[in-house]
C-alpha cells in the first residue's frame, strides 16, 4: 500500500471550535456511534437532543460509562437517563480508558479525562488508519467487559418503575446516598423500595438479588 501522510490521519481541534465540532460530528452520523462517556465535559454535561433525535431515526448507540459520570446525578438525569430511555444501550465501568467518541467508525475523536488532565480545550480527531482499528477494538474489548445500566423486557411485571430504576442504579455499583439523590428520596425510602425487591426476589442480602435477577434476566 502506498504510504499515507500523517496529517491525512490526525487533526488536533482547540479553544472554542472543540464544542461546536463535537456536535458537528454528532449529527451527522448516520448508522453507529461509541463512546466512552467520562467528565469532564467540553458540552459542559448538559443535555444531548441531538442523540435522541438519531436514536430516533435508527442510529445505534453504545456507551461505556465511568463510574465518576454516573454518580454525578445532575448529569445522570438531564443526559444519561433520557438517552436510555430513548434506546442507548449503556453499561459501565468503573473508569474507562480515555474519553472516546467513534462516528460510523469512520472518524474517532480522543480527549483527555479528568484522570489525565484538567485541561480539556483540546480534541483530537483520528481518521481511518490502523489507529482507528485500534480505538474501536479497544471500545469493543470494553464494552464486552462492562456491566449493564439498564434492564432487559424479562423483568416481571410485577416490579414498580422505582424497583426498575433502583436496580439500573445498583448495577453501575454507585453508592445508596447517590442513588436516593437520583431518585429523589431519603435513604429510609430506598432502604423500604430494595426490602421490597429482596421479598419479591425471594433474597435476604443483597448478594443473593443480584444473584436471582441475572439468573432470572432482570439485567
Amino acid at each position: 500500500m502506498a504510504p499515507q501522510g500523517t496529517e491525512d490521519l490526525v487533526e488536533v481541534v482547540r479553544g472554542p471550535r472543540v464544542a461546536e465540532r463535537i456536535w458537528n460530528f454528532e449529527e451527522a452520523a448516520e448508522c453507529e456511534v461509541l463512546r466512552f462517556d467520562t467528565p469532564p465535559y467540553h458540552t459542559h454535561g448538559t443535555a444531548n437532543p441531538i442523540e435522541i433525535e438519531k436514536l430516533g431515526s435508527g442510529v445505534q448507540y453504545r456507551v461505556v460509562y465511568s463510574k465518576s459520570a454516573v454518580q454525578n446525578t445532575a448529569y445522570y438525569s438531564i443526559n444519561i437517563q433520557p438517552c436510555i430511555a430513548a434506546g442507548e444501550q449503556a453499561r459501565v465501568l468503573p473508569t474507562v480508558p480515555v474519553k472516546l467518541t467513534i462516528y460510523d467508525r469512520r472518524l474517532a475523536t480522543v480527549s483527555m479525562s479528568y484522570i489525565e488532565s484538567e485541561v480539556k480545550d483540546y480534541l483530537l480527531m483520528v481518521h481511518p488508519s490502523s489507529l482507528l482499528s485500534a480505538l474501536t477494538g479497544l471500545f469493543e474489548t470494553s464494552w464486552r467487559a462492562a456491566l449493564p445500566m439498564h434492564l432487559n423486557d424479562q423483568v416481571p411485571c410485577g416490579l414498580q418503575p422505582v424497583h426498575r430504576r433502583i436496580l439500573e442504579l445498583l448495577s453501575t455499583g454507585i453508592t445508596d446516598d447517590t442513588i436516593a439523590e437520583v431518585l429523589g428520596i431519603s435513604r429510609r425510602t430506598l432502604s423500604r423500595h430494595v426490602e421490597a425487591i429482596n421479598t419479591r426476589a425471594g433474597s435476604m442480602t443483597r448478594f443473593q438479588m443480584a444473584l436471582h435477577a441475572a439468573r432470572n434476566g432482570w439485567i
